[in-house]
């Protein structure tokens, strides 16, 4: 039988025997063994840093902030990556002007690259047409939230930024028991609500050992366009006082930019960037 193997064939069956690729099982057996959530990257895949961009609500701006973020790191020369898993809601191919279909090979889906750089992979890259709804039940969206890590070749990546669906379910539950989550950084607006909703997210990521890098406020204020004025369309901040009684750093606090919601609706949201979101950024480089 061997005598009919095609060279290919031949070329990997003495691959699978040669003590390198062993090894490599071996590992990756260890690895299965501890921790039966354990979900192995695509081969041609070399993501740095992966971090969460959560909120305990929705409706308060996290795709955008999401966004804006990897714009940030763009343009400091970073090689960035948005990984959308919020299946049943995307948003970041719209606000990118990216469209489907996804290409690739066997070897898994290429991501798509919007024109400042950052590589995009989400369920609206890979519908017939993207106002088809997903109706999906949770475990089949978690499933396509780790095929997004196992099939995607997402090649190179210093930061992969995992856009997630508000709340605590299942696909929070699924990035934080399957992928190699570095940190989370907490999405939120000023309301009274802001303390219980993000200490939500800050007890399941504790619950997870996931570490919370920081919070970043969206809509704090709006600015006049005439005489520059801040005002609080959704009434005053509570951020500091809830950061410090959780012991959480503030990484940023952003306007209500309608500047930025043309540029979303146009799908040029890559034209933007905040320079709120420095110190966002400057935890993400410290990262080891």
């Amino acid at each position: 039988m061997a005598d009919n193997m095609t060279p290919e064939e031949r070329a990997a069956r003495v691959l699978a025997k040669s003590p390198e690729a062993q090894k490599k099982q071996e590992e990756k057996k260890k690895k299965q063994e501890e921790d039966p959530f354990y979900t192995e990257a695509n081969p041609h895949s070399h993501v740095k840093h992966m971090i969460g961009i959560v909120s305990g609500k929705g409706g308060v701006g996290k795709s955008s902030v999401t966004a804006m973020l990897a714009n940030y790191l763009v343009a400091e020369g970073f090689k960035v990556g948005i990984l959308d898993a919020d299946i049943t809601g995307p948003s970041i191919p719209k606000m990118y002007g990216v469209h489907g279909p996804t290409t690739g090979t066997e070897d898994g889906a290429y991501p798509v690259e919007a024109e400042n750089g950052v590589k995009i992979m989400s369920i609206n890259l890979m519908l017939d047409s993207e106002e088809e709804p997903v109706v999906w039940r949770g475990p089949v969206i978690a499933g396509a939230v780790k095929q997004f890590w196992t099939d995607v070749m997402w090649g190179d990546i210093d930061y992969l930024l995992v856009d997630m669906p508000p709340g605590t379910g299942d696909v929070p539950l699924t990035v934080y028991q399957s992928l190699p989550i570095n940190g989370i950084v907490i999405v939120t607006s000023p309301q009274d609500l802001v303390r219980m909703i993000v200490t939500k997210a800050v007890n399941m990521a504790n619950m997870m050992h996931v570490p919370v890098l920081g919070i970043v406020e969206n809509y704090s204020y709006l600015k006049c366009p005439d005489c520059g004025k801040e005002i609080k369309v959704f009434g005053e901040s509570h951020i500091e006082e809830v950061a410090k009684d959780l012991q959480l750093a503030v990484l940023g606090k952003l306007p209500l930019n309608p500047e930025f919601a043309e540029k979303a609706d146009a799908g040029r949201v890559f034209d933007m960037k905040s320079e709120d979101l420095q110190r966002a950024a400057s935890v993400l480089k410290a990262l080891k």
